[in-house]
């Protein structure tokens, strides 16, 4: 088996967004598209040169083919996806408002879905643990108990385990009782790299500040704490030191200003980034960074997927002293590269 950067495993589902702004129940016509956390990572992974397989099951139905077809156009392998004979593609609709709003509607169709049938023996095992990092998130640990059943078993400390990669991604809709936040927070102390934003940590656990997330998830080598409009702040353990009591530096990179036409999508395009920035060995600073400019990317689109910048032109970017970087301004087609960035 060819080794790859990253393994993805997550369901992706049909969206359909609507053609105006309104309820549900006024819209007449929506476009489609596809939504995922981890398919939406593995596209912009991909989008930015390295090698990334997405692994999930979909029906076998015209859905199922849109979205594996579509997120092949990205360049992700897309061979390990299996389809279910029997059980559908689960899709979604959703208002153009924003998610933090009341006005915000989402109406899921995904019960019983293909991908909820996913566990230890309805996937390759061995093409899950076959890329440098392996990209999980708290949503597919919500869909069944089976899918559970297959992160727990990918997160176990095993010899020879790749890279992992957990996105919270804590949806409280999701889960059918209040076992939740536990949970999730057990898978997130058993990986090596955490994304969680602090809202969902103050939400799911009741922690205040970054340095309580941190206190809280002592293991992993790599936490980021996403802070909104503020920035990021991650916790990265120093290499000299041995175990969970090793010596830990926190670096903070504030957010750039942001012409923002929807927020979706922008938390995956961050772990994108950061992982991207993470394989190639970039310091810190720099993988947050990176982290910014790829949910930037995704800000200014009204979609899950948007493509990314120029590796070349990214780094241009990335090298920025902090006060260039604190006065970038950046809007809708600033990722071409012939593109004018504009400072605040």
């Amino acid at each position: 088996m060819d080794p790859v950067d990253v393994v993805t495993l997550g369901e992706s589902m049909v969206t359909f967004l609507p053609s105006r702004p309104g309820r549900l129940a006024d819209v007449p016509s929506f476009d489609r598209g596809i939504g995922g956390a981890e398919s939406n990572v593995a596209c912009g992974l991909a989008a930015a040169g390295h090698s990334v397989k997405w692994v999930s099951r979909v029906g076998a139905d015209g859905f199922g083919d849109h979205l594996v077809e579509t997120i092949a156009s990205y360049g992700v392998d897309t061979s390990a996806v299996r389809r279910d004979p029997v059980r559908p593609t689960g899709i979604y609709f959703r208002t153009a408002g924003e998610r933090a709003t009341d006005a915000h509607e989402v109406a899921y169709y995904r019960t019983g879905s293909a991908a909820s049938t996913m566990a230890t023996d309805t996937v390759d095992l061995d093409v899950l643990r076959s890329g440098r990092v392996l990209h999980l998130s708290g949503i597919t640990a919500a869909l069944s108990g089976d899918c559970l059943g297959l992160l727990r078993e990918l997160t176990a400390r095993r010899p020879g385990r790749p890279l992992v990669s957990f996105d919270v991604n804590h949806r409280p809709g999701l889960w059918r009782d209040t076992e939740g936040p536990r949970v999730l927070l057990d898978l997130a102390r058993a990986a090596d790299i955490v994304f969680v934003g602090d809202d969902e940590a103050r939400d799911a656990w009741g922690l205040h500040g970054a340095a309580a997330v941190r206190e809280a998830l002592p293991e992993p080598a790599l936490l980021v704490v996403k802070q909104g409009e503020r920035g990021a702040t991650v916790f990265d353990k120093n290499t000299g030191g041995m175990g969970e009591d090793a010596a830990d530096t926190a670096t903070f990179v504030g957010a750039l200003h942001v012409d923002v036409i929807a927020h979706v999508g922008a938390g995956d395009a961050f772990a994108a980034g950061f992982l991207s920035a993470t394989l190639r060995g970039l310091p810190v600073r720099d993988r947050i960074r990176h982290g910014h400019l790829m949910a930037a990317a995704a800000l200014t689109v009204p979609g899950d997927l948007a493509a990314p910048p120029a590796r070349e032109h990214a780094d241009r970017l990335v090298a920025l002293d902090d006060g260039a970087w604190g006065t970038l301004r950046l809007g809708p087609g600033w990722t071409r590269a012939n593109e004018e960035v504009r400072t605040a």
